[in-house]
């Protein structure tokens, strides 16, 4: 079998790569590094330069041809990689008949607890959108931002006290709201300093949230190990790492309790299985970082199916508090409604399904490039009220 066609697509807000093959099997992969889609659909089209004509089968030498001929990395580089090695693992699986965790040794289970996304932009929308996930079948809930999604263009400021008392205020009353059988994820969006973050979880301590993720920009391991160091909570970080060896460099220092694998970033199925080895030898257990579309969720169930050490599985494809939540009040299936994708893993009771067919178990609808044209993300930032920036 050779490889006779690879194309990336800008679909929406999503960069897809479909591999086509002369025995008639394609193969599909996504990209995470979605504020730099561009970029990295030039990388594809460089990498297919070199992967057309050749034989899709051996995956680990095509990987690290990618990673090591130029030198060097990023995250449009790696995640063009991360594309590309999930249609590999894609065809693969449909030419041997097997879903992709078959092939890794799989499944250790057959359905993944998952966390769906909530958004509010006050403590009380919080608190009903939470609810209203709760009522869908949701036990966990996640991409769950105590600071609240405020109007990215208004100046921000609050006392310290006050950032930290009005945020905690939200935390509780979901709790009080909600009660001990929905866990809470803690998304901060790296809005804290390192001083703020061990503050901020020393309160959120009684509120037994399952994690606090990304209290602190993750750029610097021992920063983040010092926070770790200093609070009782689970911390939670990774989603920005596009390389083994940031994982590496963080569990060396003890700097994390769950490490957020992004598999269209980091590598594909090819490097998320390896970093979930490495979290394995270190005692840690993974949780599959997916703010894209159920091409990326899919690719992440095959990880959850073939390693012993998943937690939960984010699961984006629902929120409440969303513009766009779709046209469907079952979980999961607006984008399949909306065209841009053929099916979602079936959704009961806070799990999901693992996949079962062939390969990566999903395909681009037809028409879904035509229907659905690039919505590219614009290079912006909250402003702070001196002048400066946010992160939010």
């Amino acid at each position: 079998m050779k490889i006779t066609k690879i194309t990336p697509k800008l679909i929406s807000k999503y960069l897809f790569v479909e591999i086509e093959t002369d025995a008639g099997i394609t193969g599909l992969g996504e990209c995470g590094s979605w504020g730099q889609l561009e970029a990295a659909q030039t990388a594809v089209e460089k990498f297919a330069d070199y992967l057309i004509g050749k034989d899709p089968g051996p995956i680990e030498h095509h990987w690290n041809v990618m990673h090591r001929f130029s030198h060097f990395r990023g995250a449009a580089i790696c995640g063009a990689i991360s594309a590309i090695d999930i249609a590999l693992w894609d065809i693969k699986g449909q030419a041997l008949g097997q879903p992709i965790h078959a092939l890794l040794g799989g499944p250790t289970r057959t359905k993944a607890r998952v966390y769906g996304h909530v958004k509010a932009e006050t403590k009380d929308e919080m608190v009903a959108n939470c609810k209203k996930m709760q009522e869908l079948g949701f036990t966990a809930i996640g991409h769950f931002n105590p600071f609240l999604d405020e109007d990215r263009d208004k100046p921000y400021y609050k006392s310290h006290a006050r950032k930290i008392e009005d945020a905690v205020a939200v935390v509780a009353a979901v709790r009080e709201a909600c009660g001990p059988d929905l866990d809470l994820c803690i998304e901060i969006h790296r809005r804290l300093t390192p001083a703020e973050a061990v503050v901020f979880a020393q309160e959120l301590a009684p509120l037994r949230p399952m994690f606090y993720e990304d209290p602190i920009r993750p750029d610097s391991h021992d920063a983040m190990a010092r926070v770790k160091d200093r609070i009782s909570i689970p911390l939670a970080t990774g989603e920005r790492f596009n390389s083994i060896y940031d994982f590496q460099a963080l569990l060396t220092r003890e700097g994390v309790d769950y490490v957020r694998i992004s598999a269209c970033l980091c590598g594909g199925i090819t490097g998320a299985r390896k970093i979930a080895a490495l979290a394995e030898a270190h005692d840690v257990q993974v949780i599959p970082h997916n703010p894209l579309s159920p091409v990326c969720l899919f690719a992440e169930l095959q990880l959850d199916a073939a390693i012993p050490n998943f937690a939960i599985q984010e699961y984006p494809t629902v929120g409440v508090g969303f513009e766009d939540k779709g046209t469907s009040n079952e979980p999961g299936t607006e984008l399949a409604d909306k065209g841009v994708v053929t099916n979602v893993p079936t959704f009961k009771d806070g799990f999901v399904d693992i996949p079962t067919a062939p390969g990566l178990g999903v395909k681009l609808a037809p028409g879904a490039a035509e229907n659905f044209p690039p919505f590219p993300r614009k290079v912006s930032m909250r402003p702070h009220a001196d002048g400066f920036i946010v992160d939010q």
